[in-house]
């Protein structure tokens, strides 16, 4: 694999290892993650798989996810 970057083409990143860990009663849409050799995290939108791939660090994803639970993304949904 290539130098990874935010806006990687997804299928760059190959076909396998890719989940839906947040999907449900969205109709469909979404988001799909992979990590990547390095501890790094990309995701893709899953009705364009062959679209741009999101990479974030290890450390972004823990601050993410350590932030979401806190309550501190909560703005994104009100």
């Amino acid at each position: 694999m290539g130098s990874v970057h935010s806006r990687t083409s997804a299928v760059d990143l190959g076909t396998e290892g890719w989940h839906k860990p947040w999907s449900g009663t969205n109709g469909g849409s979404c988001v799909e993650a992979k990590r990547l050799p390095d501890g790094s995290v990309a995701l893709r939108q899953s009705r364009d798989p062959e679209g741009p791939a999101l990479i974030y660090s290890r450390e972004e994803m823990i601050a993410f996810i350590d932030g979401a639970k806190s309550g501190q993304a909560d703005f994104l949904i009100a």
